[in-house]
């Protein structure tokens, strides 16, 4: 097969995925297919409505506190692992500094700084190449999550993504990442564990344990895990920020397509069980104080306060408004630029490094890391420059006890080359914990020069882009706030000694930089002015944030997307915006729908079904039978046939016949008019079928569905019409329902009657989720071919369908907000003419439709 040929197969836009390789092709079949979509929609078939009939309000009422219970251990799990990662990142970071900071000492005086070099590089180096394997153990691992998260979320099924070595890899990962010395963050990757918890835990199984299983009869739909993922992801915000209601906020406007009021509440609850579960442990451990809760985050940025000596000191005024919007304005530029580049790095990886063999992802990565460790060194040691320390010292800064810091400000000041009251304002940076830089940035009274600043935001700038994105877990939050704290610190700078505003606070100006570059690279809005907020403790800090980070987004998404949405992208996965454009309503259903179907009857033979899903990639097929004006005659040649026409007229819905049902539930009778109108029933005698038409017409078709009984006999010559014959839509079903019934033996033999065919209940059929069988896995060879499966009872009767006039945006907004995985389009006579899937709704193809619709103007 050629790599064309390969690529229409998988549906792939090769222009937007750059299509080049081999292997790159092959990731984007990934997913394409093996990232197939999940389905939000409840099923309403046969075993659920058993379920429901045998459902009370008692029963309500517990599986209600059971789901809230879950979302409790959820937050307090990933707190959990917030805590891990934190404590661990403290432990190996401060016993590198420590060393390194003591052998600097003492070789400035006997001049052996290479050594110092040796020994910094030893530490990251290696725990740079520890994090890099764990990736090469589960490769989903890497990155921040929130791409994959989002995705998930979205409706589309990343595989590996919410897997319990996924965490375990992250959250190890991570930490050797941090302390490794790569420009990362911890706070992203916490939102993917904390993910991957809501995922995993409710379902009381893992794949990494097999021997590990209880019998948990809950929560075994695409639906409930939903839920439980997000308010997984909101619990890893809330722990990374101490941040609950912005982590609610993050789940509903960054992650979540589907929500509803009653989540609401359940992933509001979690975040504040993970946020005080590690303030807790934070607290206890770090002050010693059990149930203080002074740490209520891994990132905190303190109280921001004036000096009570600086009487001109405002935190912000109605004048620096104006400066904020052009910080926003920039910052949009510089997230689109950092953007710009980072895509660049991503195409080139995925061209040169990804097809390689995997040591060269590890050489990638330790590459990165020594040259953040060089350049690192070297500028702490040669382009800083000595700052007179401040000589005030008040509650509001130098004595300030941070939220989230176990020592003052401060403290962490690196006087690396320079004589007594001075510090080194370049090593200050780079020669600690980022957290610490920030708090410098954010409260140092002390001054930083405006070369250090402008150096080390184009240094971190630089260096940052390159790091996210190779093969180590890694965040882009806390990087994003320290280069942009950087540059408001700048700005403030600047403004006091080139303008003469003494009225101004640094801290401010830091926060606001801070906020537009993080604005300008991830583009969120809602969220993130909340957890700023929330993060600073300062509500007065609401309207800069929020009209900074307005005009950051927007002036980024005139060049680009956010760096989630173009990760998203790159891996070519069909995610679904919150609508769709205004021109998109020159469309209808018809336009974009998929024509040619692949489907099942309601009766149908074993081997046509296992024909149908071992030939196919399809996730659901519609159940139909086909109109004919011959039917009576047609009945009397089989068993097969029988059954379905006879389902076919017993599905049929009329008002006369509804209205005889009522007349005869009152015990009355309907006129001689009403009873001329209303269907007689058929009873005609069905003889044995003489030849096995269906195995003919296998042989004979080559389409992978058989016809199950055509006028003449199946021919490759066939029509239009004769192909595309109108078919009666009677519901879904889908392939995990088929294959689950094969597995099981739920069928009939012709010589019985279909109500001899085994029953399976809601437990039965969900047995086996997440995970269900594959088809071509299977060994069939004990069942009958020629038994007859009677799909009715497991099928969906009513999904919902739109009609073929309908416009695109319904089409849109109905397929997003219910979570759909498959549309049917019906026409007005109750015939199926197409269906719509998550792939005709992504704008590559509806931007492909609409110029199909101009030229045929």
């Amino acid at each position: 097969m050629s790599l064309q040929a390969l690529v229409v197969l998988c549906h792939c836009d090769r222009e937007k995925t750059s299509v080049t390789s081999w292997s790159l092709l092959l990731y984007c079949c990934l997913w394409c297919h093996a990232g197939s979509n999940l389905d939000y929609d409840r099923c309403i078939n046969d075993p659920y409505l058993e379920v429901l009939e045998s459902m009370d309000n008692k029963k309500a009422r517990k599986y209600e506190a059971v789901k809230w219970m879950m979302v409790f251990a959820i937050g307090v799990c990933t707190g959990l692992v917030g805590l891990f990662v934190d404590f661990f990142v403290r432990l190996f970071t401060q016993l590198k500094f420590r060393v390194v900071q003591s052998s600097v000492e003492e070789c400035t005086e006997k001049g052996c700084l290479a050594l110092s070099l040796l020994e910094l590089l030893g530490f990251n180096l290696t725990f740079v190449f520890l994090a890099s394997l764990l990736v090469l153990i589960q490769p989903v691992a890497a990155g921040s999550g929130i791409p994959e998260i989002k995705c998930y979320l979205n409706g589309v099924k990343v595989p590996g993504v919410v897997r319990l070595r996924t965490v375990v890899c992250k959250a190890m990962g991570v930490l050797f990442s941090v302390a490794g010395g790569l420009f990362v963050g911890k706070e992203g990757p916490m939102i993917h564990s904390g993910a991957v918890v809501g995922a995993g835990l409710p379902q009381f199984q893992s794949i990494s344990l097999r021997k590990i299983q209880f019998n948990f009869p809950y929560f075994r739909s695409d639906r409930d895990k939903r839920d439980f993922v997000s308010a997984g992801a909101a619990a890893g915000v809330a722990a990374a920020f101490g941040a609950p209601i912005g982590g609610t906020l993050f789940s509903l406007e960054e992650g979540s397509s589907f929500w509803n009021q009653g989540l609401t509440w359940k992933v509001l609850f979690c975040s504040m069980a993970a946020t005080f579960t590690l303030n807790f442990f934070r607290s206890g451990i770090q002050f010693g104080s059990w149930g203080s809760f002074q740490l209520p985050g891994l990132l905190n940025f303190g109280e921001f306060k004036c000096s009570e000596s600086d009487k001109k000191c405002h935190l912000w005024t109605a004048v620096d408004l104006g400066f904020f919007i052009l910080m926003g304005f920039i910052g949009g530029l510089l997230g689109a630029t950092f953007n710009c580049l980072n895509k660049r790095l991503a195409k080139y990886r995925m061209r040169n490094v990804h097809p390689k063999p995997k040591l060269v992802r590890v050489l990638e990565s330790l590459l990165v890391s020594l040259t953040t460790t060089v350049v690192v060194f070297v500028a702490s040691m040669v382009l800083g420059e000595c700052r007179q320390m401040s000589s005030t010292s008040h509650s509001g800064n130098d004595t300030l006890s941070v939220q989230g810091m176990s020592e003052d400000v401060n403290s962490s000041i690196k006087t690396f080359f320079c004589p007594n009251e001075t510090y080194n304002d370049m090593a200050t940076l780079f020669f600690n914990p980022q957290e610490s830089a920030i708090l410098q940035l954010f409260h140092q009274d002390g001054t930083f020069s405006p070369v250090t600043l402008s150096l080390f935001f184009l240094l971190y700038f630089l260096l940052s882009c390159w790091t996210y994105g190779i093969s180590v877990p890694s965040g882009l939050f806390v990087p994003s706030l320290l280069c942009g704290a950087a540059f408001g610190r700048l700005v403030a700078n600047l403004l006091k000694s080139y303008i003469g505003l003494d009225h101004i606070y640094s801290g401010t100006f830091a926060l606001i930089g801070a906020a537009a570059f993080l604005g300008g690279v991830v583009r969120m809005t809602i969220s993130l002015t909340v957890i700023l907020i929330e993060s600073t403790n300062e509500i007065t800090y609401g309207l800069p944030i929020m009209i900074t980070l307005m005009v950051a987004k927007w002036t980024g998404d005139f060049f680009n997307k956010g760096i989630y949405d173009i990760h998203v992208n790159l891996r070519g996965v069909p995610l679904l915006e919150w609508e769709t454009e205004v021109e998109m309503d020159k469309l209808r259903a018809s336009d974009i729908m998929e024509p040619n179907l692949t489907y099942v009857y309601p009766h149908t033979r074993i081997q046509s079904l296992v024909s149908i899903l071992r030939t196919t990639v399809h996730h659901a097929f519609p159940v139909v039978t086909e109109n004919r004006g011959n039917e009576r005659e047609f009945m009397k040649g089989n068993q097969l046939i029988s059954n379905n026409i006879k389902f076919k007229k017993s599905s049929i819905l009329t008002r006369a016949g509804e209205q005889r049902k009522r007349s005869q539930s009152m015990k009355s009778y309907p006129s001689s008019e009403l009873r001329n109108m209303c269907d007689e029933h058929i009873t005609t005698e069905e003889p044995p079928e003489k030849e096995d038409l269906l195995q003919q017409m296998l042989e004979r078709r080559y389409t992978p569905y058989p016809n199950l009984y055509p006028d003449q006999s199946p021919s490759e010559e066939w029509t239009m019409e004769e192909r595309f014959r109108p078919l009666t839509f009677h519901g879904l079903i889908l392939r995990s329902q088929l294959v689950t019934l094969l597995v099981r033996g739920v069928c009939y033999s012709e010589s019985q009657s279909s109500a001899s065919q085994p029953r399976l209940s809601h437990a039965e059929m969900s047995e086996d989720y997440p995970r269900y069988p594959d088809i071509h896995d299977l060994d069939l060879t004990l069942l009958n071919p020629r038994m007859i499966v009677d799909v009715t009872p497991y099928m969906n009767p009513s999904p919902f369908a739109v009609s073929p006039n309908t416009h695109v945006s319904q089409v849109f907004n109905l397929f997003r907000t219910m979570g759909l995985r498959h549309l049917p389009v019906v026409n007005a006579v109750g015939e199926i003419v197409g269906i719509i899937t998550r792939h005709n709704l992504t704008h590559e193809f509806l931007q492909a439709r609409l110029r199909q619709h101009y030229q045929t103007i």
